[in-house]
């Protein structure tokens, strides 16, 4: 017996459907994608000669299709690489992944269009993604971007997020939202909750960094847009470099630069606590300094040990959250030393797979449960 289906799948996928006889329901098929196969679907089936008159086909809502911008992926380090957790998740959740890097976005004609490359994932050291097909695809069709990319966060930055923008607008939800991302300078968006921070000051003027090192004795100085640790000084009253280096961060007071009182607890580390829509994932990745060095960052050295939040941790948690919710911030990872908030990262949040192993979470399946509440 011959059968007549039909099925509208969402945006412009293609798929090939098999489907097994019966008289009123589909029961066994698969929709089969790039790169396997896809969560069974309810269908109906009509016998060719008892269709209906009148063809209504059945919405199926088929496969997230996401897009992610990030750097190179050959160049990351899979077992502790969040944005891989991200595409990992979306794999186990048989989305359609769309790899794309700043160079392969643009917008033409007030339309964001991108070279995307389908990627497939797998949770192996060695061999951890294959490339599929690269097609030029409108953002907008996509249901969700993940901007990934690291810092620095200069114009070239700023052009990527004018372009989310329009992406959004044709109606793909972008995490994060790209004028939070223009917005919220990861050091100094903590100047908003100043009774969460310790005494800080944003400026180019050499003497003011002068005075503030002269009244607080001991200071940390660093970029405002840098990451992973990079020129982040120590200095003491009296050191002989201090003036070098206030003028190398500030270039001569061409250039803004950040200065904060120094936290003896950075000897305990420097905790990440990741939030999904403003509610707080419960436990800290605590980077903890190497003894020749007092920067807690992994890729300098640090020590990542994972430990439940303290209730400072979560009353800072509790008045960051809400405000980053509200301008559409889904994955955010601040930065407490002891009793402080010392950044606010939105731009590319890590500690998941850290967080995972140690206490046995999946982060990013709450990052997705999120997304598709978002889009629901």
């Amino acid at each position: 017996m011959h059968y007549w289906t039909q099925i509208f799948l969402t945006k412009t996928d293609l798929y090939h459907i098999d489907i097994s006889p019966a008289t009123t329901l589909a029961e066994d098929y698969k929709i089969r994608g790039i790169f396997g196969v896809y969560p069974r679907i309810p269908m109906y089936s009509w016998p060719l000669d008892d269709r209906p008159q009148e063809q209504t086909a059945l919405t199926s809502p088929g496969p997230l299709r996401i897009g992610m911008v990030m750097d190179p992926i050959e160049s990351i380090t899979p077992y502790k690489d969040s944005s891989f957790a991200m595409l990992l998740e979306a794999s186990r959740r048989g989305a359609e992944i769309h790899y794309l890097q700043q160079a392969n976005i643009r917008i033409l004609a007030g339309k964001a269009l991108g070279d995307s490359t389908l990627l497939a994932v797998e949770d192996n050291n060695d061999d951890w993604f294959e490339f599929g097909a690269t097609q030029t695809i409108d953002l907008g069709d996509l249901d969700v971007i993940l901007m990934r990319k690291d810092p620095p966060f200069d114009m070239e930055y700023v052009y990527t997020t004018y372009i989310l923008d329009r992406a959004a607008a044709a109606g793909a939800l972008i995490v994060n939202d790209p004028q939070a991302l223009r917005n919220m300078n990861e050091k100094a968006y903590t100047a908003w909750f100043p009774e969460c921070t310790p005494l800080t000051l944003i400026t180019r003027s050499m003497q003011d960094m002068r005075d503030f090192l002269a009244e607080h004795e001991r200071v940390v100085v660093k970029p405002l847009d840098g990451m992973g640790g990079k020129s982040i000084f120590v200095v003491e009253k009296g050191d002989k470099n201090a003036g070098v280096i206030f003028e190398t961060l500030t270039d001569y007071g061409r250039r803004f630069a950040m200065a904060q009182m120094f936290i003896p607890e950075i000897s305990l580390g420097d905790k990440r606590i990741l939030l999904i829509n403003g509610e707080t994932v419960p436990y800290a990745l605590a980077r903890i300094p190497s003894a020749d060095d007092h920067r807690g960052n992994l890729v300098m050295g640090a020590t990542g040990v994972a430990q439940e939040l303290s209730a400072v941790d979560q009353q800072i948690c509790d008045r960051v959250g809400p405000v980053l919710k509200e301008h559409g911030v889904i994955f955010a990872g601040i930065d407490v030393i002891g009793d402080y908030l010392t950044e606010v990262n939105i731009t590319s949040p890590t500690g998941i797979r850290e967080l995972d192993t140690q206490f046995d979470l999946n982060i990013a399946g709450q990052l997705f449960d999120a997304i598709e509440s978002e889009l629901a």
